[in-house]
């Protein structure tokens, strides 16, 4: 499958992208996030020199030689697909503790080459299982020992200065867990930007978290030093929000809208963003009109594909990954309202947008 030029070359490349997404790649990589608060149980490379999060599948049809990516054929052949693979290396900063014998890979990880992520408070109290949304495993990294149930502003602050210094970590993505109090984990985000940017000054820092009962705390995050903001619907279809998120979709969509609203009043447009994942069930072109509506509130919508990855309600009840053609579709349909609005990820410095690791909006032009 090689790649020329003009649209058809695109399309294949484009469709590629989205089957790697998917199905993942047979290689082994030394950086890698088995578990946690979003799309896990990936490895970490960079395809045609971007960020990339992809599934480690040794069933996959797509392998790794000579730094480019083959696709094999049931005859045992292969055929280069034009596309250009690295894994990200162990960063030196994995090999540091603290005083009191916390691996800073437990504070924080490296998320593609060069940005540094986190969940401040790794619990949630969403998380039981009539409540838990069904495709979240972000207590399971916590029973695993691969991180700590919460971070202190001084230990990310410490990691940060480290990251940035030893690795060359440009960016950084703090989320959490939504706590008891009406600010859902806002105060937590709060004090950790605040310690990592006296650390680190001018690091761009994105934090994500759900709607604040009070919108002052956006207000707060932004004073703190935060570049952008992610605040993660999933879904705008209501159905499909009670279906898959049981008790955060309790918090209705005006809640969303109205922080989004102040979000980008208070951070400006395209530095706030919300996921929306492909595979829950929602109308493609539905899903691309929702997509259309956010991008006019100056909302970056981060279309990911739903993978049901293990420790998830999802995977238990096998529900499977949307198709390729279906990811193709919602991807570059979203792609091209992104561009004739001249809205792009990588503008927003810093956050999953930015990082466009999980997605393969930025391969489509988004």
């Amino acid at each position: 499958m090689s790649v020329g030029t003009g649209s058809t070359a695109v399309d294949v490349r484009i469709m590629t992208r989205t089957e790697l997404a998917l199905h993942g790649v047979a290689a082994e990589t030394p950086v890698r996030r088995p578990d946690g608060a979003g799309p896990s149980d990936d490895g970490h490379v960079l395809v045609d020199g971007a960020n990339a999060a992809l599934p480690r599948n040794p069933d996959s049809p797509y392998s790794v030689r000579d730094g480019k990516v083959w696709l094999g054929d049931e005859a045992g052949g292969l055929k280069d697909t034009g596309i250009s693979l690295t894994p990200v290396q162990r960063p030196r900063f994995y090999d540091l503790t603290t005083a009191d014998g916390t691996r800073y890979e437990q504070i924080a990880r490296l998320h593609g080459s060069d940005v540094l992520a986190t969940t401040v408070v790794q619990t949630c109290i969403r998380y039981t299982e009539a409540d838990r949304c069904r495709f979240c495993t972000i207590e399971e990294s916590l029973r695993s020992n691969a991180t700590v149930a919460a971070k202190t502003p001084a230990q990310l602050a410490e990691v940060a200065e480290a990251a940035v210094r030893l690795d060359g970590v440009k960016q950084m993505v703090m989320t959490t867990g939504t706590t008891t109090g009406p600010d859902r984990g806002a105060r937590n985000l709060v004090r950790s930007v605040r310690a990592v940017i006296e650390a680190v000054p001018g690091l761009p820092i994105q934090v994500q978290c759900e709607p604040p009962g009070d919108l002052a705390w956006i207000r707060e995050l932004h004073a703190a030093g935060a570049t952008a903001i992610g605040i993660h619907v999933e879904s705008l279809d209501d159905t499909v929000r009670r279906q898959w998120m049981p008790s955060k979709s309790t918090v209705p969509l005006v809640e969303y809208e109205a922080a989004w609203d102040e979000a980008v009043r208070v951070f400006g447009p395209n530095r706030v963003s919300t996921y929306l994942l492909v595979g829950l069930g929602e109308y493609p072109d539905e899903l691309i009109a929702g997509a259309g509506r956010l991008i006019d509130r100056g909302v970056y919508p981060f279309v990911v594909p739903f993978r049901p990855m293990s420790g998830t309600l999802a995977a238990r009840d096998g529900v499977e990954a949307p198709g390729a053609g279906l990811l193709k579709y919602v991807t570059e349909g979203v792609a091209a309202k992104l561009r004739a609005t001249g809205m792009s990820g990588a503008d927003q410095k810093a956050g999953c947008a930015a990082c466009g690791a999980c997605s393969v909006l930025q391969a489509a032009g988004g």
